[in-house]
């Protein structure tokens, strides 16, 4: 099964697609609710935990997959596909909010993991967007090697960069 079939499936089952990523804020609203106050103590944590990486990891995918799309593959906005492009980002949002106002991030568990690998999504993105913009390979006679040297230098330096900005 391609990528694109898995999707086209997804596409053919929104129902599906529904469930998953109205339930996940649903879930969050309703701990939220009866875990008041408590939102950073044991059992509500690690609920919190769980949601946030069942609607992050579809949300991160669904945001690179849209980068992706549009500035590489140059296709249109007009042609998104609401449940796989819109309704995750939409569900990462609508959880990450719930959730914010009852629990603090740094407190639950692998949240600092999380924001560390859409930050280096996100330096990725920049870097291979710069890249295909520059033209690079066609203006220098470079060996392979040296350029991954050179990105992964760059990947260390918006890192850290970005590490300091926070900070």
């Amino acid at each position: 099964m391609t990528l694109r079939e898995f999707f086209d499936y997804l596409g053919s089952n929104p129902m599906v697609m529904l469930a998953f990523f109205l339930g996940i804020p649903f879930t969050a609203l309703i701990a939220g609710i009866l875990g008041k106050g408590e939102g950073n103590q044991s059992p509500w944590k690690y609920l919190y935990a769980v949601l946030i990486y069942l609607a992050c990891v579809p949300g991160i995918f669904a945001v690179a997959l849209s980068v992706y799309l549009f500035l590489f593959e140059r296709g249109s906005i007009m042609n998104a596909n609401v449940f796989i492009q819109i309704l995750p980002i939409l569900s990462m949002v609508l959880t990450l909010a719930i959730i914010r106002r009852n629990a603090s991030f740094e407190l639950i568990p692998g949240f600092g993991k999380l924001s560390s690998l859409m930050t280096m999504i996100g330096s990725i993105f920049i870097l291979m967007y710069l890249l295909d913009r520059l033209h690079l390979i066609a203006w220098v006679n470079v060996p392979v090697q040296y350029l991954v040297l050179i990105v992964a230098g760059l990947l260390v330096a918006f890192r850290y960069g970005f590490k300091r900005m926070i900070a």
